[in-house]
């Protein structure tokens, strides 16, 4: 009851409030307008994420009032695991509070860059959540040493930031959010802990009340207030489950490798090109399918069906003697080098069918079309 209960709620609360925001007279409604860098064709709401973080929250606010009812002698918040759980919970308000500024009015990149700092440096001292080593087959591991906490803080700030990146496809985000928070639901329930079965399974049920307005044609977007928290949170609860050996790291890197893997490439490539890494781009290889003929709805299936893949493959991994998780670690590689090379291969089968891609690549749910003069970036409309 106290997990079930609460996650209804979670899913409900979620459903409910996305259904308000999606609809552009609602107050304090903030549009994604479309440019030459984006695949949407018309103004959409992007304020999903606050229906899934105020959901979480609700449905944290009901699980503790169903402990406080259900075993009235029982501390609310257990000692050992309160200061861990609030520590987490502020951290990941402070993240939203300053994405859904930037949401509104725009903030410098330095300034959001370096509440992402202080919220992730939050989780490293005061939960005690840090990366000391990096695990490698036969048992062996690299020991990180001084680099413990400054990788630690960049591998949350990253996770933040990549969740972002992707977040650029109708139901893309919400989905890896769905599908990825409910493996690490999986594997807290497994381990019989609850933090991690608690705080997942009420995200992955928010996620999924957002996703019903965000699955293409999407009539919501998360906007940088969801994907940057959530992204946080899944890098927190990454950190959480290895510290306290619920799995190796590898194991949930492979579960959000559609997302890390993607963004992790897109960006060494455009690096390597000499390319201003931070600005707007459609070089994601999600972006590059719906560029090369894809519709929105099946290149987002397409990615459904890879995640649920990667989550298998991880808890394959996790029951795995060390030969055994070798030969996955090599599977899990070669697979996306073929989807890799699969996409170029696509791009160019479209190159040789259209030699004006922009107007070849045009479908009945979501129509991509070149954008003559990018709009405003916000607009805030009140009721």
């Amino acid at each position: 009851m106290m997990v079930i209960l609460p996650a209804v709620v979670a899913f409900v609360s979620a459903l409910m409030i996305t259904k308000r925001l999606s609809s552009q007279k609602s107050f304090g409604s903030i549009l994604a307008h479309p440019n030459e860098r984006t695949l949407h064709s018309s103004p959409t709401p992007q304020t999903g994420g606050l229906a899934i973080i105020v959901s979480v929250v609700v449905a944290l606010v009901v699980a503790a009032s169903v402990l406080a009812l259900s075993q009235p002698s029982k501390p609310l918040l257990p000692k050992g695991m309160a200061s861990g759980s609030l520590w987490i919970v502020m951290s990941m308000l402070l993240v939203f509070a300053v994405s859904f500024i930037d949401d509104c009015i725009g903030l410098p990149a330095s300034l959001r860059l370096g509440v992402q700092a202080v919220a992730a440096f939050i989780i490293i001292g005061g939960v005690g959540l840090k990366i000391s080593s990096i695990p490698l087959p036969d048992g062996l591991s690299i020991q990180l040493g001084l680099a413990t906490i400054p990788v630690s803080a960049l591998f949350l700030i990253w996770m933040a930031n990549l969740y972002n990146f992707m977040d650029g496809m109708d139901g893309f985000a919400g989905g890896m959010t769905l599908i990825g928070f409910s493996f690490l639901a999986y594997f807290g329930w497994e381990a019989h802990f609850p933090v991690m079965l608690i705080i997942a399974t009420f995200v992955a049920m928010g996620a999924l009340g957002f996703l019903v307005y965000n699955f293409p044609p999407a009539r919501i977007f998360m906007g940088d207030a969801g994907s940057i928290t959530v992204g946080f949170l899944a890098g927190t609860l990454v950190l959480l489950g290895v510290r306290d050996r619920i799995f190796e790291l590898w194991v949930p890197i492979i579960v959000f490798s559609p997302f890390i893997i993607d963004a992790t490439v897109t960006l060494m490539r455009r690096a390597l090109r000499l390319e201003k890494v931070w600005n707007a781009h459609r070089e994601h290889y999600y972006q590059r399918l719906v560029l090369s003929g894809w519709s929105h709805r099946r290149a987002v299936l397409a990615e459904y069906g890879i995640m649920i893949l990667c989550g298998g493959l991880a808890v394959l991994y996790h029951h795995s003697t060390e030969n055994w998780k070798l030969v996955i670690l090599g599977a899990w590689l070669v697979m996306f080098l073929v989807m890799g090379m699969s996409v170029s291969r696509l791009e160019r089968q479209m190159m040789h069918a259209c030699p004006a891609p922009d107007a070849c690549v045009a479908d009945e749910e979501n129509p991509v079309r070149p954008v003559s003069a990018p709009a405003p970036a916000r607009e805030t409309v009140k009721a």
